[in-house]
């Protein structure tokens, strides 16, 4: 019996380009400009004089308090408190996300069940289940990183039960008259095609989480986090911290997008040659 291999070459369609290509210098170079212009209104308002001082801090002084909060402590411990809660709350979500996606896709029974379910989930805001949770599980870490996986899987399950939906039928009759048993069609023809609408649903979700978990560490009475350190420097009138603070979930953000993701993406679904770099 043959071994099971791809489609016939005709039959492949147009690969699809990568989510993130990589920016031309002169994009790089409008987005930079971008930056430095909204770093000089925000500095000449300051300046002005319209908002008072304490809350609407130059550039100078947010760079204090970033260097003050950095010195202290203040901000690795908040950020290593986040991270944990962020990667434990998006392995749940993806775990059980990619699992109900994968198995919604391949069996029309789980479908008819669950996409009843996840179809009047996914809308809700996550924030929405925040008091539930604090009533279920208290205050503190647990009900955090519950709510997190519970907010971000959805995203997760809608796009890996598309992938897999979208797999083209020829490939898998192809591969049913090679031979392929269901862990052959899975692993050669399946996940491979599924892969790009999966890492898109992981991306989403890992966003998802990020946002949801700095306005939950602001209402569950945790001891350390980024959000917890925003909702502290708000009660004592200290902007300067706040926005320091934003500063540094944005750039987080960023790192977590282009060193994870588009390093996974590129490890799979490019080096296997499903979309194009």
């Amino acid at each position: 019996m043959s071994a099971v291999g791809a489609p016939p070459a005709a039959t492949l369609p147009p690969r699809r380009r990568a989510t993130t290509p990589a920016l031309p210098l002169r994009t790089w170079a409008a987005s930079i400009a971008l930056f430095v212009l909204a770093a000089v209104a925000w500095e000449a308002v300051a300046r002005a004089g319209i908002f008072p001082a304490k809350l609407f801090p130059t550039l100078e002084a947010i760079g204090s308090a970033l260097v003050r909060i950095t010195a202290n402590g203040t901000l690795l411990a908040s950020v290593v408190a986040t991270l944990y809660r962020l990667a434990m709350g998006f392995l749940l979500a993806a775990a059980v996300g990619v699992t109900l996606g994968l198995l919604m896709g391949r069996h029309p029974w789980a479908e008819d069940l669950l996409l009843p379910v996840v179809s009047f989930m996914y809308p809700i805001p996550g924030i929405a289940y925040a008091p539930l949770f604090v009533l279920w599980f208290g205050l503190g870490d647990v009900p955090a990183i519950l709510l997190v996986g519970v907010a971000s899987c959805f995203t997760v399950i809608i796009n890996t039960w598309r992938g897999v939906k979208g797999v083209k039928p020829i490939w898998v009759r192809s591969a049913t008259v090679m031979g392929a048993g269901d862990a052959a069609m899975f692993l050669k023809v399946v996940l491979p095609a599924a892969l790009p609408s999966v890492l898109s649903g992981l991306r989403l979700g890992l966003a998802g989480a990020w946002r949801i978990l700095i306005a939950v560490e602001m209402l569950m009475s945790v001891d350390r986090g980024l959000g917890w350190l925003i909702f502290g420097s708000q009660q004592f009138l200290n902007t300067d911290v706040m926005l320091a603070t934003i500063a540094v979930i944005g750039v987080i953000g960023v790192l977590l997008e282009k060193q994870l993701f588009e390093r996974l993406e590129r490890r799979t679904v490019v080096r296997w040659g499903m979309i194009k770099a």
